[in-house]
């Protein structure tokens, strides 16, 4: 039997944003597979999660361990790493010895035969991990960071801050070009990264493992009301600039031409200055305990994203449940979806409005939509699919890689 170890830079729950949503979905693909899985995690002091949250999470697995993380920004470190280094201050704040020895530990008590590792700043560990196993080493590849911020560096009007964010992004390029070399297996989630990917960097090998939506949930009986929903981390500044630019730009000519309509959005971290709105027809909900529960009663995802590579969970999962999605082009890059036949394209305000005026008048037309887009998300990204397409080519390498070694 295979054994994998998985090491996350934090604990993929609850299950209410995209990159949660994701490395769950890859931990029980394996598990489900038959293999022992061994996932380690950072509880960081961004993520945090209450160790009270987790018992008898992951119970299934052969092991689950979390290490209390503090990866907050502080100016000092900020500084000296501007000044003294060429890596991405986001990767220094990434390492901590203890969390090293923890993997240590692991490798020699667990012996696994593949090591995946879920984020690119997690790299600063795989000396030590090849040093002390023969591990295949898998890199799960979320996003190409460097787009995310490039693009937040050219939208930001702080001179500070875009001199920083300019600075940040040349790092973060250099840094994942030389990551990616240095692993066994690259699995980006979408083509369109793996084909970046391949133009930059030689890597040794490389195989696209989408996000798997699980289909498997009980079903609820929930009237749906014909408003507009969002919901994602608003630590995430792509979620968070998208959700600005909605309020200001889209939702006063919403409100004139559909005053009925409502608009719901939630997320992790909600900053102040949405929580204090006072906006006709707009509920901001901050955290919600269960995300299934937020969009049951809800038809019209609205994704206003601008910047960002991967793909975008939320969305396969609204497909997933029935959900009419309006969204940019950023928004659907990485989903092999068609305009006006699985989503609603809008990438200025104009077509926002027209997009929900066009749902709230044509709810049969878009209904009928909607329900081309689940079928679509049933026959490519379930999760039994995406998995049954993985294991084997993980597998078949692995062999290749123990005969090497």
């Amino acid at each position: 039997m295979q054994r994998i170890l998985i090491i996350t830079n934090r604990i993929p729950y609850p299950l209410n944003d995209g990159g949660n949503l994701a490395m769950h979905a890859m931990v029980m693909g394996y598990h489900n597979a038959g293999w022992e899985v061994y996932l380690l995690a950072m509880n960081t002091v961004r993520h945090y999660v209450d160790p009270s949250a987790l018992h008898g999470r992951y119970d299934h697995l052969d092991g689950f361990e979390w290490v209390d993380f503090d990866n907050q920004v502080r100016p000092l470190p900020l500084v000296k790493n501007l000044l003294f280094s060429k890596q991405p201050e986001h990767v220094d704040r990434f390492y901590r010895d203890e969390f090293e020895q923890r993997i240590l530990k692991i490798i020699h008590a667990f012996k696994p035969n593949v090591v995946q590792i879920e984020s690119v700043y997690l790299t600063t560990y795989l000396p030590a991990i090849k040093q002390h196993s023969n591990a295949l080493t898998i890199l799960r590849v979320h996003n190409i960071e460097y787009h995310v911020w490039h693009t937040l560096a050219r939208t930001i009007k702080n001179p500070l801050k875009k001199l920083y964010f300019k600075d940040l992004a040349k790092r973060i390029r250099k840094f994942e070009k030389r990551a990616w070399t240095k692993y066994d297996l690259l699995m980006p989630i979408t083509a369109k990264d793996a084909s970046l990917i391949e133009r930059v960097s030689e890597v040794k090998a490389m195989m696209v493992a989408s996000f798997g939506v699980s289909l498997h949930k009980p079903a609820r009986v929930v009237p749906e009301q014909w408003n507009g929903y969002h919901i994602g981390a608003m630590d995430w500044i792509p979620n968070r600039d998208g959700i600005k630019w909605f309020l200001d730009k889209v939702w006063p000519m919403v409100a004139r031409s559909k005053p009925e309509f409502e608009f719901f959005f939630a997320g992790r971290n909600m900053p102040d200055s949405f929580t204090k709105l006072a906006v006709s027809g707009v509920h901001c909900l901050s955290e919600v305990p269960s995300a299934d529960d937020f969009i049951a009663d809800k038809k019209i995802l609205i994704v206003p994203l601008w910047s960002g590579s991967g793909i975008r969970v939320k969305i396969l999962e609204a497909m997933a449940a029935g959900k009419v999605v309006i969204t940019t082009v950023a928004g659907i890059k990485g989903i092999d979806a068609k305009p006006q036949q699985h989503y609603l394209l809008a990438n200025d305000p104009e077509d926002f409005v027209k997009a929900i005026v066009w749902c709230l008048d044509h709810k049969d037309e878009a209904q009928a939509m909607a329900m081309q887009a689940q079928n679509m998300v049933m026959t490519h990204y379930e999760q039994g699919v995406v998995i049954r397409g993985v294991i084997p080519e993980v597998e078949k390498l692995l062999q290749q890689h123990l005969q090497d070694h």
